[in-house]
């Protein structure tokens, strides 16, 4: 929609309330979804606030935890979240395949060896000396 390329060129792209430009935050978003799973199905702003100063934000951006409240009222966060993983599937995220699995040991009668256990020869450290590497007891 909105004469925008799909899929986004960067996975912050996917994020976007009805493209408000109030500067939503992740911990506005967290916050409200915090609250969701706890049991409040529509938080209120306040709800929001009192969650990040609980958190330790001394000053929540009212304006963006506002626009998010407005933005997701009336709406399933489930059904929001269900599309957003939909869309993200199709995005490009790098990284390559898995490498294989590891051969299946082959079929036989014989007990598998036990692998050796590697002897360690601890070190002795040197003799402990002063600060400075002197072994004389200088007047420092």
């Amino acid at each position: 929609a909105d004469g925008e390329a799909f899929p986004p060129s960067h996975p912050s792209q996917v994020v976007n309330f009805n493209n408000n430009q109030s500067n939503i935050k992740m911990q506005e978003a967290a916050a409200y979804m915090l609250l969701v799973i706890g049991g409040n199905a529509s938080p209120s702003a306040d709800d929001v606030k009192n969650v990040l100063t609980a958190g330790g934000v001394a000053e929540p951006n009212e304006e963006s935890i506002t626009a998010l409240v407005s933005d997701l009222d009336g709406k399933d966060i489930n059904e929001l979240l269900a599309d957003g993983a939909e869309k993200l599937k199709d995005i490009p995220m790098g990284g390559s395949g898995g490498g294989g699995g590891g051969g299946g040991a082959a079929a036989g009668g014989d007990a598998a060896e036990e692998p050796e256990e590697e002897v360690i020869e601890e070190e002795e450290a040197p003799a402990a000396t002063d600060m400075f590497g002197g072994g004389d007891g200088g007047d420092y």
